[in-house]
């Protein structure tokens, strides 16, 4: 199983989605790399597009290896096993934690336009892909906070391990193809480049967000 690229990965999410009902829809694109996957799926259900932004705090040394997460309001959240694998405490990763804020805050005044509401609505957190979750979960608990009638978290594939995990912090969890065989989203990707914040914008004013 190969999608061509996040478009097409997106339209196979959004058929996955399709036999829901939703109540007036938002669909949160998990920047930047979720974003065009969740312009294709709020496309299809008749949403509104906007982001979430949760950034990864990775380990000393290893940047790529997420310990924890942050949004630019939340509390963050860690993997405390990691942590104890690791020798570390969170009191270590503070710095590290701080600067991945400014950087969500950064993104976040970027990309919005404006206040988004979630209150009463079906909110679907959209990513490429589902590793360890840590990033996933870490916006979806900001956005719990905001009272929304559901929260979803959506994505076209996903390591069964994290699939499993989230579904504690969300109202449904769908994921066309769940794997044992996970180790990274690229592999199930036959183009995988980075998301650009100015691509992240395009598709926010395709859809008339911005």
């Amino acid at each position: 199983m190969r999608f061509a690229d996040r478009s097409d990965a997106g339209r196979v999410l959004a058929r996955a989605l399709a036999g829901e009902s939703w109540t007036d829809p938002l669909v949160l694109g998990l920047a930047r790399g979720g974003v065009p996957v969740a312009f294709e799926v709020a496309s299809a259900l008749g949403g509104e597009l906007d982001v979430a932004v949760a950034r990864k705090i990775g380990a000393p040394g290893h940047p790529e290896y997420g310990v924890g997460a942050v949004t630019a309001a939340g509390e963050p959240i860690y993997d405390d096993e990691a942590l104890r694998v690791l020798g570390l405490t969170r009191e270590d990763l503070a710095e590290t934690c701080e600067a991945e804020r400014r950087e969500a805050r950064r993104r976040l005044e970027l990309y919005r336009a404006g206040p988004v509401r979630l209150e009463g609505r079906d909110v679907l957190v959209v990513d490429d892909g589902l590793a360890t979750g840590v990033t996933a979960r870490a916006a979806l608990r900001e956005a719990r906070g905001q009272d929304p009638r559901r929260l979803v978290l959506a994505v076209p594939v996903g390591s069964a391990e994290g699939v499993r995990a989230l579904r504690a912090d969300a109202d449904l969890v769908v994921c066309p193809h769940p794997r044992t065989d996970f180790r990274a989203v690229g592999r199930f990707y036959g183009h995988f480049d980075q998301t650009t914040d100015d691509q992240v914008v395009g598709l926010l004013r395709r859809q008339g967000t911005r």
